[in-house]
Protein backbone atom coordinates (compact mmCIF):
# COMPACT_ATOMS: atom_id res chain seq x y z
CA UNK A 1 0.00 0.00 0.00
CA UNK A 2 1.38 3.48 -0.81
CA UNK A 3 -0.07 6.56 0.70
CA UNK A 4 0.99 9.96 0.20
CA UNK A 5 -0.50 13.58 0.61
CA UNK A 6 -0.02 16.67 -1.30
CA UNK A 7 -1.15 20.23 -1.19
CA UNK A 8 -2.49 21.75 -4.35
CA UNK A 9 -4.43 24.41 -4.60
CA UNK A 10 -5.31 25.54 -1.17
CA UNK A 11 -6.90 21.65 -0.79
CA UNK A 12 -4.96 18.16 0.40
CA UNK A 13 -5.26 15.41 -1.58
CA UNK A 14 -4.39 12.05 -0.34
CA UNK A 15 -3.64 9.33 -2.67
CA UNK A 16 -4.37 5.73 -1.59
CA UNK A 17 -3.11 3.29 -3.98
CA UNK A 18 -2.90 -0.80 -3.39
CA UNK A 19 -4.83 -3.10 -0.90
CA UNK A 20 -5.87 -1.07 2.70
CA UNK A 21 -5.86 -4.32 4.82
CA UNK A 22 -5.63 -3.66 8.30
CA UNK A 23 -1.70 -4.20 8.44
CA UNK A 24 -1.43 -1.61 5.90
CA UNK A 25 -3.65 0.34 7.05
CA UNK A 26 -1.59 1.19 10.46
CA UNK A 27 1.06 2.36 8.44
CA UNK A 28 -1.20 4.50 6.18
CA UNK A 29 -2.88 5.88 9.37
CA UNK A 30 0.76 7.29 10.15
CA UNK A 31 0.77 9.41 7.03
CA UNK A 32 -2.87 10.30 6.68
CA UNK A 33 -3.10 11.54 10.53
CA UNK A 34 -2.07 14.94 9.39
CA UNK A 35 -5.84 14.88 8.00
CA UNK A 36 -7.10 15.06 11.07
CA UNK A 37 -6.80 18.27 11.61
CA UNK A 38 -7.01 19.96 8.06
CA UNK A 39 -7.38 23.63 9.19
CA UNK A 40 -9.95 24.44 7.44
CA UNK A 41 -8.79 22.95 3.99
CA UNK A 42 -10.69 20.56 1.81
CA UNK A 43 -9.59 17.32 1.37
CA UNK A 44 -9.51 14.89 -1.57
CA UNK A 45 -9.00 11.04 -0.72
CA UNK A 46 -7.73 9.46 -4.36
CA UNK A 47 -8.95 6.00 -4.68
CA UNK A 48 -8.50 5.27 -8.09
CA UNK A 49 -5.30 2.86 -7.41
CA UNK A 50 -7.28 1.55 -3.94
CA UNK A 51 -8.14 -1.76 -5.00
CA UNK A 52 -9.83 -3.74 -1.17
CA UNK A 53 -10.88 -1.89 2.06
CA UNK A 54 -10.78 -3.44 5.41
CA UNK A 55 -12.48 -1.98 8.49
CA UNK A 56 -9.52 -0.57 10.09
CA UNK A 57 -9.19 1.92 6.47
CA UNK A 58 -12.86 2.58 7.21
CA UNK A 59 -12.12 3.93 10.47
CA UNK A 60 -9.48 6.18 9.20
CA UNK A 61 -11.58 7.73 6.62
CA UNK A 62 -14.40 8.46 9.29
CA UNK A 63 -11.43 10.63 11.25
CA UNK A 64 -10.72 12.31 8.47
CA UNK A 65 -13.89 13.38 7.81
CA UNK A 66 -14.97 13.95 11.31
CA UNK A 67 -11.49 16.30 12.14
CA UNK A 68 -12.55 18.08 8.67
CA UNK A 69 -16.28 18.93 9.41
CA UNK A 70 -15.13 20.27 12.67
CA UNK A 71 -13.10 22.84 10.63
CA UNK A 72 -16.05 24.01 8.37
CA UNK A 73 -14.05 21.33 5.88
CA UNK A 74 -15.10 18.99 3.28
CA UNK A 75 -14.14 15.13 2.10
CA UNK A 76 -14.22 14.37 -1.15
CA UNK A 77 -13.46 10.80 -2.46
CA UNK A 78 -12.55 10.29 -6.11
CA UNK A 79 -12.52 7.30 -8.15
CA UNK A 80 -13.84 4.72 -6.05
CA UNK A 81 -14.35 1.52 -7.71
CA UNK A 82 -17.48 -0.28 -7.69
CA UNK A 83 -16.36 -3.03 -5.34
CA UNK A 84 -15.02 -0.39 -2.15
CA UNK A 85 -18.23 1.54 -3.39
CA UNK A 86 -20.09 -1.56 -2.24
CA UNK A 87 -18.43 -1.89 1.14
CA UNK A 88 -19.21 2.30 1.38
CA UNK A 89 -23.08 1.28 0.56
CA UNK A 90 -23.00 -2.44 2.88
CA UNK A 91 -21.48 -0.05 6.09
CA UNK A 92 -23.96 3.16 5.61
CA UNK A 93 -20.80 5.22 4.96
CA UNK A 94 -21.97 6.02 1.67
CA UNK A 95 -24.49 8.93 3.03
CA UNK A 96 -21.37 10.39 4.70
CA UNK A 97 -19.50 11.01 2.42
CA UNK A 98 -19.13 12.66 -1.36
CA UNK A 99 -17.63 11.05 -4.41
CA UNK A 100 -16.89 12.53 -7.62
Amino acid sequence: MKTTIEEIDGKYVATLVGEMDTPSAVKAEEVLKPLYNSNGKDVIIDCTGLEYIASSGLRILLSILKGAKSTGSKVVLRGVNDDIKNVFKLTGFITLFEFE
